[in-house]
């Protein structure tokens, strides 16, 4: 009985006690795991303290320029005098130049030199502190554009070319690298024998003249090019740097800076693709001054290919060019030129008619070959298939047509012709071919050999002397 009490007993205790032990053995484990995570978290905070370390630069950078103290909204002496921001710039290049839009563009280094009292720190070196884009947007820096701009980017390329450099004393010095397309409003009265005038205009957007005052740093040394800067077309005969104020009716007056630069253009080109052919087809259009006038295929042909050859090239220069409500320098050459082409074949035209005319008075007042063969005057004219317009002509024509019926009165009475009478006639025909041609020759053609070239050559003179 007694030993039965006792196994009760111990049974009770042991039921009692075991899920005590098992809880007090989770919460050690839990503990365990708990104080591993905490040494995690600590181990954590502690490289996020280093990381921090790395970041204390910024901050202190920030504290000394006393960024988060100021203002940076409002312009350095805002409601005193207007900050002076002296500028400077080095053109790098002049990448294109286009008659057609009428504009530039350019890629050059943007300086600018202010003084901000704000962002002045001590110093014993007096070394300054540079920074790049990222500092931009915290201080204040001024708002330059470009007037008459069309496009323009910073250029980005690893990173944004801007640099920023703070004096212990305050001073600023802002450089961006740029690229910028502006109107150019170009002149084409003496075109392609001309020069233009261009520039790049800079100003400020918001502040006028009583907040801020541009001017060029080093005066007229402000801008500088690089030697190797060169255009196809154009030679770049100087640059300049300008300073005036421009005003407008709704905000008032602004300084505004300009880069000047002066271009004058290569003309070898165009001599070799528009003067020289156009030389070319007006010299071309004398020769039928020297062609028989009997010639007609040839003259006709001759007169109608320079024709087209002239407007081709007219078309060809004015497709280069803007469509401008002004006579240009080369369009005054071209219209001149196809001028003459175009007399060289009315010139034929006049004389083609005025031998016709000749023509038929002469063989109705001699009425030689119309009288003889019974065929009127148009008919003798044709007979050959030229004109007949000079006494030895007409004698040799019917000297041939005398041969001809000699030879058929031979065959219809049986007898050999005659080889010696054929041979006789080719023999003059031959001797005297040198004098019908010069006695062909009408009077307009031999005037036109002449005047021609020398009315050309006069306005030759003339153009290059007044374009040049």
């Amino acid at each position: 009985m007694v030993l039965a009490l006792q196994v009760i007993f111990f049974t009770f205790i042991w039921i009692i006690l075991m899920p005590n032990a098992f809880a007090v053995s989770a919460i050690k484990k839990h503990t365990r795991h708990c104080s591993s995570s905490v040494k995690q978290t600590c181990k954590q905070e502690t490289r996020m303290e280093r990381d921090d370390d790395t970041k204390v630069w910024p901050l202190k950078y920030q504290q000394l320029l006393h960024i988060e103290g100021h203002d940076f909204s409002l312009r350095p002496g805002f409601g005193g005098a207007p900050i002076p921001v002296g500028i400077d710039v080095q053109i790098e290049s002049i990448d294109s130049i286009s008659e057609v839009d009428m504009d530039f563009t350019m890629t050059f280094y943007l300086r600018h030199y202010w003084k901000d009292e704000r962002l002045s720190f001590p110093s014993t070196t007096n070394k300054s502190m540079t920074f790049d884009h990222r500092l931009i947007e915290k201080i204040w820096v001024p708002d330059i554009f470009f007037v008459h701009s069309k496009r323009s980017f910073i250029h980005d390329t690893t990173m944004g070319n801007i640099m920023l450099r703070v004096h212990p004393d305050g001073n600023v010095l802002f450089s961006l690298r740029i690229t910028v397309s502006a109107m150019c409003f170009m002149d084409f009265s003496r075109f392609p024998l001309d020069t233009q005038n261009c520039s790049l205009e800079l100003e400020s957007y918001a502040y006028n003249e009583d907040d801020l005052m541009l001017y060029w740093k080093h005066g007229n040394k402000s801008l500088n090019t690089e030697e190797h800067i060169s255009l196809s077309q154009f030679f770049i005969e100087e640059f300049s740097a300008s300073s005036g104020l421009a005003f407008y009716s709704s905000t008032g007056w602004y300084y505004r800076l300009f880069i000047n630069f002066v271009l004058r253009r290569h003309i070898f080109f165009f001599v070799l693709q528009t003067y020289f052919p156009a030389m070319l087809m007006v010299m071309l259009s004398w020769v039928s001054f020297w062609i028989d006038r009997r010639a007609v295929p040839a003259r006709v042909s001759l007169g109608i290919t320079t024709v087209l050859t002239m407007s081709t090239i007219t078309t060809g220069v004015s497709a280069s060019m803007p469509q401008v409500s002004y006579v240009k320098a080369v369009d005054i050459y071209l219209w001149v030129s196809s001028l003459f082409v175009f007399l060289s074949v009315i010139e034929y035209a006049a004389v083609n008619y005025l031998t016709t005319v000749e023509e038929q008075e002469r063989c109705k007042k001699e009425g030689k070959i119309s009288g003889i063969y019974n065929i009127d005057a148009v008919q003798a004219m044709a007979f050959d298939g030229c004109y007949h317009d000079s006494e030895t002509d007409m004698d040799q024509t019917s000297h041939s047509l005398y041969s001809e019926e000699d030879s058929t009165r031979g065959r219809a009475t049986g007898s050999p012709s005659t080889d010696s009478s054929q041979i006789k006639r080719r023999k003059s025909l031959g001797g005297n071919i040198g004098r019908i041609i010069l006695e062909n020759n009408h009077s307009i053609d031999t005037y036109s050999r002449i005047l021609f070239p020398l009315v050309y050559i006069i306005f030759n003179l003339l153009y290059w002397g007044i374009y040049v």
